[in-house]
This record gives structure tokens, sequence and C-alpha cells, in this order.
């Protein structure tokens, strides 16, 4: 099964309607999203908690990565650089952080508020090597902004 974008940006925002604050906002959606696809193994946002600093925050699946700094891996570079990491072998990216085993490939998007400032990353991993593609990307996007662009700092 694969996630229908459309529907599931219908289902989180009637979810998330009139709220503002992030960390539920995040438990909503990564919980929708983890259950909506069988390539996402383990779903999760990592917060910026501090300077160059992402934090676990909400997510399904297996034990995460405690804190991932900016400097590491595809979280750090999708923090770093704020571009989405689309990773078809995580084997073949320089600096992975193999937080599970079982991991192939990974997406990763930047997610900022209504200013733009970064607050999290939200990270999907696959035990499916190439699992994701710019449709996946798009999709997400749409529902990171929907969601957390009306969150006013």
């Amino acid at each position: 099964m694969r996630a229908d974008y459309d529907t599931l940006s219908k289902t989180i925002g009637a979810l998330t309607e009139g709220e503002s604050d992030a960390v539920a906002l995040m438990a909503t959606v990564v919980c929708e999203l983890h259950h909506a696809d069988a390539r996402f193994d383990w779903t999760g946002f990592y917060r910026v908690t501090e300077p160059k600093l992402l934090k676990i925050g909400p997510y399904q699946g297996g034990h995460g990565c405690l804190q991932i700094p900016f400097s590491r891996g595809v979280c750090g570079a999708a923090a770093r650089t704020g571009e989405v990491q689309l990773v078809d072998d995580v084997d073949s990216f320089d600096g992975h952080i193999a937080c599970a085993s079982s991991t192939r490939s990974e997406i990763v998007l930047p997610v900022r508020d209504g200013q733009g400032r970064l607050l999290a990353v939200l990270d999907i991993d696959s035990d499916q090597p190439a699992a994701f593609d710019q449709g996946d990307a798009d999709g997400l996007a749409r529902i990171l902004e929907m969601v957390f662009g009306r969150i006013e700092s």
C-alpha cells in the first residue's frame, strides 16, 4: 500500500485543525503517515532543540537515535542545507548514521514554521532500497507546509 497524499492531507488537516503546539502536531502527523504506507519502516521527527542539534521527537517504529548534530547523517544534511534528502541507498551516503540496521533507503524533509524558521526534520526510513521518489517528497512537503506553516514563532 502506497500513501495517497491527497487523502492524507485531508485527514491530517481535519485532525490538526486549530492546534498550534508543534509536538502535538508532530505526534499526529507521524502516526497518520506511518500507518499510511507499507514502505515506511520508521517515521519520525527530529526537533531543533539548540543550535545545530536535532533531538528525537514523536516517532513510530523501533528506537531512533536520541540526537543528531547538523554535521552528521541524512537528517543533519537536511537541517544544514534546508533541502529534501532522497537517499536510495543509505550505505552510499557518506556519513550515514545507522540508527537501525534494517534501513535501506531514506527521505528527510526540513520542517519550517510560518516565519520560515527550521523547527525539525521529518525522517522516513524504509527497509526497501530506493523506496522514495520525488512524488513522495512533493506530497510530504505539502502536508508539512499545511500543518507547520501556520505556526507562529
